[in-house]
């Protein structure tokens, strides 16, 4: 290391803040690459007598130097609390799993007994749950009481994996006469769905300790709602539930409403567009209305609740003396219905805990076919699911003759040409355009026309997934189709991504665009762009201001926004 870059370091770790056990190195950007980077990390460590708390955030550690930090803390059996979160950033998730291993290793050589684990916003995938899985089967977390993990785009898998790792490591304190008594779980943002949900909720019933659960963000239907509602009820010290935006519907929030009623230690109730609509809205009311005496806040916002429903909720807080906070913004009330809210808190003398309602939808007409139709379309939504989960291997609708007439005789594809995929566009259609799909859409795209290749981008992203021929498919079309538009003398590469970032939804137009659905897609596309030669640098600053500005779309893919931010930082 160069002795000015020692020096830097140095005065960095001068800012290092020692006191009541904890050592702190939280937001020093520190890069420690290799064991000479970390060198007077591991001296702070070292010479500090009963280490309780190690704080790590905002650095990032490389393989090596967590092995030596690792080697340092294999004596520190004092510690209990590693706030470890965003401290991998620039690195490569080949690079996570071993570093925390190490690190986990040697909390279990120096026979600490964790308090808090504290590893959010490190972007780790399922394959970093591996990487403290044995630490979490150890006794150094039979005393865990604090596990947090939000945004690790962990994943269906990690979250199975995690599941599975804290029933043993309560099913092993347990023998010792000392089962796990997790107090509190935080997992946000982290794509677990129903099947990571229902895993989880199993061991959440096994533990039955639990007082605070945070599980935002992580597109859980009401299957998987429904078997958390169960395991909650079996929690008798839940203070604090927060499910924002996942997606209730009535099934889920009459489960939930069941389950509150069993519950008396509840403060804070987080719905908040989770779309409970007006007969789940009602359901918790009711469970508000029976009991809940501690409830200090209730968040039902954005949740396409209608006027009666949304009036229930206000008369069921009547005697909820300690409510600090009502919300029912975004709903659907119109200005009427707002207006006697107010009213009915103001009769309770409540009216300081009713939340804005600026953003209220306006009333609509109770339409109960309405209702039953969005119904039916979740049903083909997880039925749409199950087949592509390789649950369903024959439509049940098919009748048996003609099965039976197409068993010898295989009935060939019809044939894909571009311009049925880029209507269409699937990861399918894209396979079987073949290997020379990218050039043919490269070919056939007018890239002189800037609005035509960001159409073009956005449909081939839309098809990205996570599998190596179809994302392979998608990064060899992208670089073509990209390669050959940024080579252009005529290409007008500002008013590509100003174009694109107003259909992504990230920035206002004079006209009326519908921005993309989903932006999963083409945030893992851009990930791959912009390391690529033909991508020009002046645009990653741009790019970057955009993605790292509060937005709603943007959240509900915060995996692939972090993956994509942690690259723009290191271009």
């Amino acid at each position: 290391m160069a002795s000015e870059d020692i020096t830097k370091l140095a005065e960095s770790l001068a800012k290092t803040k020692v006191g009541g056990g904890q050592l702190s190195f939280k937001g020093q950007s520190l890069k420690l690459n290799t064991a000479e980077d970390a060198e007077e990390v591991i001296k702070q460590i070292v010479e500090f007598d009963g280490l309780e708390a190690l704080r790590l955030e905002g650095n990032t550690v490389g393989v090596e130097a967590a092995k030596v930090i690792a080697k340092a803390l294999e004596k520190k059996r004092e510690l209990k609390r590693c706030h470890w979160s965003d401290m991998f950033t620039g690195r490569l998730r080949s690079e996570i799993p071993p570093a925390l291993i190490s690190l986990g290793d040697a909390l279990i050589t120096a026979g600490a007994q964790l308090v808090e684990l504290d590893l959010s916003d490190n972007a780790f995938g399922p394959d970093g749950v591996r990487g403290f899985e044995a630490l979490l089967k150890s006794p150094a977390c039979y005393t865990l009481q604090e596990l947090k993990l939000n945004n690790c785009g962990m994943g269906i898998g990690g979250g199975k994996i995690l599941a599975a790792a804290l029933k043993e490591c309560h099913r092993k304190s347990s023998a010792q006469g000392k089962p796990l008594a997790l107090k509190i779980f935080v997992a946000g943002r982290n794509r677990l769905e129903n099947d990571g949900a229902t895993a989880l909720a199993e061991a959440f019933g096994i533990i039955g300790t639990l007082e605070e659960v945070h599980m935002p963000q992580n597109g859980i239907n009401h299957p998987g709602i429904t078997a958390l509602a169960q395991a909650f009820a079996i929690n008798p010290l839940l203070k604090v539930i927060n499910l924002n935006d996942n997606t209730f519907t009535e099934k889920g929030a009459v489960a939930m409403a069941e389950t509150l009623k069993a519950l008396r230690q509840i403060e804070v109730i987080n719905f908040g567009d989770c779309l409970v609509r007006s007969k789940g809205a009602v359901a918790i009311a009711d469970a508000v209305k029976e009991g809940l005496h501690k409830l200090k806040e209730l968040n039902l916002s954005f949740c396409e609740i209608k006027r009666d429903a949304a009036l229930t909720v206000a008369e069921a807080i009547e005697d909820k003396a300690e409510l600090e906070k009502l919300d029912l913004n975004g709903n659907c009330l119109g200005e009427e219905v707002c207006e006697q809210l107010h009213e009915i808190l103001e009769g309770f003398n409540m009216a300081a805990v009713l939340g804005s309602l600026s953003d209220d939808e306006g009333e609509e007409e109770e339409d109960e076919e309405e209702e039953e139709e969005d119904e039916e379309e979740e049903e083909e939504e997880e039925q749409q699911q199950l087949k592509e989960r390789g649950e369903e291997e024959q439509e049940s609708l098919t009748p048996k003759k003609i099965i039976d007439s197409q068993a010898s005789t295989p009935v060939p594809s019809p044939p894909v040409d571009v311009a049925t995929f880029l209507a269409f566009p699937s990861p399918e259609k894209l396979l079987r355009l073949g290997p020379k799909c990218s050039v043919l859409i490269a070919q056939q795209t007018d890239t002189s026309d800037v609005e035509k290749v960001v159409a073009t981008l956005l449909r081939i992203s839309s098809v990205f997934k996570d599998e190596a021929p179809v994302k392979t498919a998608v990064h060899e079309t992208t670089d073509a189709l990209m390669k050959k538009a940024f080579s252009s003398a005529t290409f007008n590469s500002d008013a590509f991504i100003t174009n694109l970032l107003i259909h992504m939804g990230l920035l206002k137009s004079e006209e009326k665009i519908k921005a993309v659905p989903s932006l999963y897609g083409i945030l893992m596309t851009l990930n791959h762009m912009v390391q690529q030669d033909y991508f020009p640098k002046s645009l990653a600053p741009v790019l970057s201001a955009f993605v790292t500005k509060p937005n709603r779309a943007l959240d509900s893919c915060s995996f692939a926004r972090h993956m994509l931010l942690q690259t723009l930082h290191q271009l």
